[in-house]
């Protein structure tokens, strides 16, 4: 416990780092970082003498990409600051030993290492996948396991004691009742993520065990094995042990035995490549459905506030969405041109509304080289309203790819082009040197 103790300054700062909502107290971060001065030293003699009683979790609903929602637990700045160290000082215990087929919440790993490590089973010619979900993982952990689990390692009784209070505090509901909790470990504290890897390790070491390819992040997870068959016969012996020994739920709707270019594993798809032995990475349909209804959500016809305002916007999103989706196969070249297809219609249907009159459109339509006779007939004829206007070929040439270029928009394609380019630099100066 003296470890932890030590470590609370350290771990104020990675908190504040991560920003967050207050928990249940309503106590800011930087109201904590005010006064944590005086707070600290009391904090630590709490802990040290066993008379922290960690508070209650507020608990969220945020909505799932998917439909549906999740609960999301927030709890007070004070206890994610003893979470974190208490995380900080169990990380090294068990960092070393997890597998190296677990890549979520893991330094050094992440959602991409995962996906080349897919790509490695798949082009062995693992081509059938054993897709396990299980069912709100998070809000079913037995408290009992878990604890055992740890107690395993940890050989200090007042941290697992402390632990076990931390999974027991009191949640409050969005309607205000607090209600106790009997399994789970809530999502939104940063010791959660490593207790779920511990719980999960106990699954990971059994697939080793049985000698098959996996990959995990988190609760998402791959088996790869060489036929149908024999998916077949690790989805029931696996649930068998998942349900019967992890004390867990197997989702059976959403798991499957597939091909994995039908599978939507972190929101990509692995598919044979044009070429024999090669395999490449994909969106899957989810990823583009959800996309499409981002586009949407962020070019609103009614935007009020500038155009300059609206792909500002925008641009956050793109850059940071290409940031983790660029990693796809150059053959989704095509997808990434519907995209910012869809988006230029979106922003000429905005300039457009900005425009309001008839007159005023038809006028701004002839100042950008549209003849006079064209833009009035395009713009009075048939009624058309400012959604098929949008994609008139008038207003195409108008509002072209370049004007919204010149104010600065993201395009898609053009990350896609910069990346490839980035990445055959080395190989041509490497042919040059010869």
């Amino acid at each position: 416990m003296e470890e932890v103790t030590e470590r609370l300054s350290d771990a104020l700062q990675k908190v504040a780092a991560n920003s967050g909502a207050p928990g249940p107290d309503g106590e800011t971060i930087a109201q904590v970082r005010k006064r944590w001065a005086r707070l600290e030293p009391c904090l630590q003699s709490a802990l040290l003498e066993g008379r922290y009683q960690p508070g209650e979790i507020r608990r969220v609903q945020i909505p799932k990409p998917g439909g549906g929602e999740r609960g999301l637990g927030i709890p007070n700045v004070v206890d994610r600051v003893v979470q974190e160290a208490v995380r900080q000082v169990l990380e090294p215990l068990y960092e070393p030993t997890f597998h190296r087929s677990s890549h979520g919440f893991r330094p050094g790993r992440s959602c991409h290492t995962a996906l080349t490590e897919a790509k490695r089973h798949v082009k062995a010619g693992h081509a059938w996948v054993v897709d396990i979900d299980l069912e709100k993982f998070f809000d079913r952990v037995n408290h009992q396991r878990l604890m055992a689990r740890l107690a395993e390692r940890v050989a200090d009784r007042r941290l697992l004691v402390l632990i076990g209070q931390m999974l027991k505090a009191g949640v409050v509901l969005p309607d205000g009742v607090v209600v106790a909790t009997d399994e789970g470990v809530p999502q939104g504290g940063p010791l959660s993520p490593l207790l779920s890897n511990v719980v999960l390790d106990e699954l990971d070491r059994e697939l080793v065990r049985r000698g098959h390819r996996f990959v995990r992040y988190a609760d998402d997870m791959n088996v790869f094995v060489r036929s149908e068959r024999a998916g077949q016969r690790v989805m029931a012996s696996l649930t068998r042990f998942i349900e019967r020994r992890l004390r867990l739920k197997v989702n059976a709707k959403k798991s499957a035995v597939a091909r994995p270019e039908d599978r939507h594993f972190l929101g990509f798809r692995l598919t044979h490549g044009p070429t024999e032995g090669t395999v490449e990475v994909r969106f899957s349909e989810r990823t583009i459905r959800r996309a499409k209804a981002r586009h949407r959500e962020l070019t609103p016809r009614n935007w009020g506030g500038s155009m300059k305002g609206c792909i500002a916007r925008l641009n956050v999103y793109l850059r940071g969405w290409f940031g983790f989706f660029g990693v796809v196969s150059a053959r989704e070249r095509s997808t990434l041109q519907s995209f910012d297809a869809h988006i230029r219609r979106r922003l000429r249907a905005i300039q457009l509304k900005h425009w309001k009159r008839k007159r005023t459109i038809a006028m701004n339509l002839i100042a950008r080289g549209v003849k006079r006779k064209t833009a009035w007939r395009r713009v009075y004829e048939g009624r058309k309203s400012l959604w098929p206007l949008s994609h008139d070929p008038a207003v195409d040439r108008a509002l072209r790819n370049a004007y919204f270029a010149e104010r600065g928009l993201v395009s898609l394609e053009g990350l896609l082009d910069a990346k490839l380019q980035a990445l055959a630099a080395p190989a041509q100066l490497s042919l040059m040197l010869g």
